[in-house]
């Protein structure tokens, strides 16, 4: 039996408080279920009495109640498809078992429809369960949150919130937006999202998630994103749009079953006249056809591709990677090279510190250099100057009051720190006493260039480049406070990272007087290097290293990752003709990135996959798969899961064949008794849905 089954998700969020337990559709609850329970029971009251020598009124009533109840639901289908001039392979089995009644086969056409209805009770169960699954990642956003006005309080509908809004978080209840603490401290549940086993503590400046669950303070949040635009949001978006496509392989039986059913039809009618017509019976030719048609129908054929699929996005979305459609699963599958951005992908994307060095003479250890230069950005919202002064907190320094803040672009920082004059940022080139100071800075270079903006590009050039797509919004958004980037190049063809770094190291100076330095570094994510074995392992090839970074830098993430193939100083319009060369060379390439300049080669790509958490609008809309919690190792797990369920779509088409081609040449070549092609026929269409549900099982992910 075929379902045309549109799977659509609803929003049934709680409200605040800890998540509902994973809810399972229960089997009577779908309507397909409860006629087939019905069909059922008259069958089997009604063979009982047939069996038992009861009058024929009797179980005649009850087969009949059978055939209403199972088959009606079908049999309207099916003529609103004749109506359009569409033959459906559901109205052949009505057809079949209505003939079987006709010449006197009445408990073979009951038996038919009873197991043609159980069949689509059990897809339509099947289908149930997948959305089951998908809908658990959608259970999580409260419907309600408290806002706080000039008025006090107050509790209103969470699609209703607005940027800006104040929202007041109470322990245990879930966050209803995403934004930024402005007050209390708290930890919160973020597993869901971000992958993060623990709660993790919340302060002021800290951004928040909706869905995820409160600890035991009290916060004030200001919401940043819309609704609409929350990742739960993109979640649900993501999963309704890939629950309506279809994969190459369906879209190709669909394409052809209009002519197989009317193949059929022409078969049917040539098994019934041509016996007729040497001689065989009316009773035993018109049997043979019907049985011929039921077994020739091509049920299991058609639900041997999607089951599988949605099932593999199922899975994939429960650990955070949101594959957009069936046709990105199917294509995850084929691909045979991995190429891999740098900064936010292999790394983390965010600067650290990663050493503090007091210069001799400067009377300060480590801990009182990284106070100073903490004191001196607090102000600043550059991600350097968040970064030096998350290192400071997270050794429980104490930061002192700073006066006369002062942001220079492309130099740092300076404020009046206990009395003195205190610099963080660059020595200008040049200047009086830059010998002196020894040039241990010549800019604020890779990472800080990388952190600023929500593009993730390098420098200038690679902005210009953008710029010339014509995404100078995107790109060229103001400084949040210091707006530290690099001098633009006047030569556009110049490599982006000429000063071949690490990391970046700024000076720090009291009264103009160096005192020491601060280096910071982009982190590599812990799972890089497994994730990257992992997909050395799946193609067969080392993934290949495709940045914009300095090559000294690229160089030792590819060191640490195992790579040796790799490409820096690279533009985004490099980006993609490096994956187009690799294309052309006979590689179907997968693709992954996170910023606006990896936006191109993503599309360019085979296959297309976006770290989602710090993502770029861009990059995650042309990506195929968004990696939500940015976990690395789910870049394999889900090349892998794409895999196994090609190999379970050619399983059940092979099963399919299988089962197709052996009843028909039973059927023709000998006599095929039609209980035994009912059961073979949705047997096999039952076996088919089952086995693409095995991807739903935990192990499915896990390989």
């Amino acid at each position: 039996m075929v379902r045309r089954v549109s799977t659509s998700f609803a929003s049934p969020f709680t409200a605040t408080g800890p998540p509902p337990p994973r809810r399972r559709t229960r089997v009577l609850a779908l309507p397909e279920a409860r006629w087939a329970l019905v069909a059922t029971v008259a069958f089997l009251a009604g063979l009982g009495f047939d069996l038992g020598g009861a009058p024929s009124p009797m179980y005649g009533i009850l087969y009949a109640v059978a055939y209403v109840a199972g088959g009606w639901e079908p049999a309207l289908e099916g003529l609103r498809a004749l109506r359009e001039k569409t033959l459906d392979v559901d109205l052949l089995m009505i057809v079949a078992a209505l003939g079987a009644a006709a010449i006197g086969q009445v408990l073979d056409g009951a038996l038919l429809i009873v197991i043609f209805a159980t069949s689509g009770a059990l897809e339509a169960l099947a289908t149930a369960r997948t959305a089951d699954s998908v809908r658990g990642l959608l259970d999580l956003a409260p419907d309600t949150a408290t806002r706080l006005t000039d008025h006090g309080e107050e509790t209103v509908p969470a699609a209703e919130l607005g940027v800006g809004d104040l929202l007041l978080v109470r322990p245990g209840e879930r966050i209803g937006a995403d934004g930024r603490v402005v007050d209390g401290v708290s930890e919160a549940d973020q597993a869901t999202i971000t992958g993060e086993p623990l709660p993790v503590v919340k302060r002021p400046g800290d951004d928040v998630f909706a869905g995820t669950l409160n600890g035991t303070g009290a916060l004030r949040v200001r919401v940043g994103r819309d609704p609409a635009d929350s990742v739960i949001a993109r979640i649900v978006t993501l999963v309704e749009d890939a629950s309506r496509t279809k994969a190459p392989t369906q879209l190709f039986i669909e394409k052809i079953e209009q002519r197989y059913a009317v193949g059929i039809v022409a078969a049917t009618l040539a098994v019934f006249g041509v016996p007729l017509a040497f001689g065989e019976s009316l009773t035993d030719a018109l049997l043979r056809a019907m049985t011929f048609m039921i077994v020739a129908s091509p049920c299991a054929v058609v639900l041997a591709t999607m089951p599988p699929l949605l099932s593999a996005i199922a899975t994939a979305g429960r650990h955070g990677v949101l594959v957009k459609s069936a046709v990105a699963m199917e294509r995850l599958g084929e691909i045979d090279t991995a190429a891999l951005d740098k900064t936010g992908t292999l790394t983390e994307g965010t600067p650290e510190v990663t050493d503090v060095s007091p210069l001799p003479g400067s009377g300060l250890d480590a801990d009182a250099l990284l106070a100073l230069a903490a004191a001196a950005e607090h102000p600043s919202e550059h991600p350097l100057a968040r970064a030096v002064v998350g290192a400071a907190r997270a050794r429980g320094l104490r930061i002192a009051p700073a006066t006369g803040f002062a942001a220079t672009p492309g130099r740092g920082v300076s404020a009046v720190v206990g009395g003195c004059v205190v610099e963080v940022g660059r020595v200008e080139a040049g200047g009086a006493g830059a010998a002196d100071r020894m040039h241990l800075v010549d800019g604020v270079r890779d990472l800080d260039d990388r952190m600023h903006g929500a593009d993730g590009m390098q420098d200038a050039a690679d902005r210009r480049s953008v710029v010339a797509h014509g995404m100078q919004d995107v790109v060229d958004r103001p400084s949040p406070a210091d707006g530290r980037r690099n001098p633009a190049r006047s030569d556009l063809g110049s490599h982006p990272h000429p000063h071949p770094s690490a990391g970046t190291t700024v000076l720090v100076t009291r009264d103009s007087t160096p005192v020491g330095t601060l280096t910071l570094t982009d982190r590599l994510r812990p799972a890089a290097p497994a994730a990257t074995a992992a997909l050395a392992a799946l193609t067969g090839t080392t993934p290949v290293l495709l940045t914009g970074d300095n090559a000294h830098a690229a160089g030792r993430v590819a060191e640490a990752t195992g790579i040796t193939d790799v490409r820096a100083e690279l533009f985004p319009e490099d980006k993609v003709n490096a994956v187009r060369d690799l294309q052309l060379a006979g590689r179907k390439v997968l693709f992954v990135g996170d910023g606006v300049n990896d936006a191109p080669a993503l599309a360019a790509a085979h296959s297309g996959l976006a770290m989602g958490r710090a993502g770029s609008d861009l990059a995650l809309e042309t990506a195929d798969a968004v990696v939500v919690r940015d976990d690395l190792t789910a870049v394999p797990a889900v090349v892998r899961l794409s895999r196994t369920a090609r190999r379970l779509v050619l399983q059940n088409l092979v099963i399919a064949g299988t089962f197709i081609t052996g009843l028909v040449l039973w059927d023709l070549v000998g006599h095929l008794p039609l209980p035994l092609g009912v059961a073979g026929h949705e047997g096999s269409t039952v076996l088919v849905g089952l086995n693409g549900l095995r991807l739903l099982r935990e192990r499915a992910w896990q390989g």
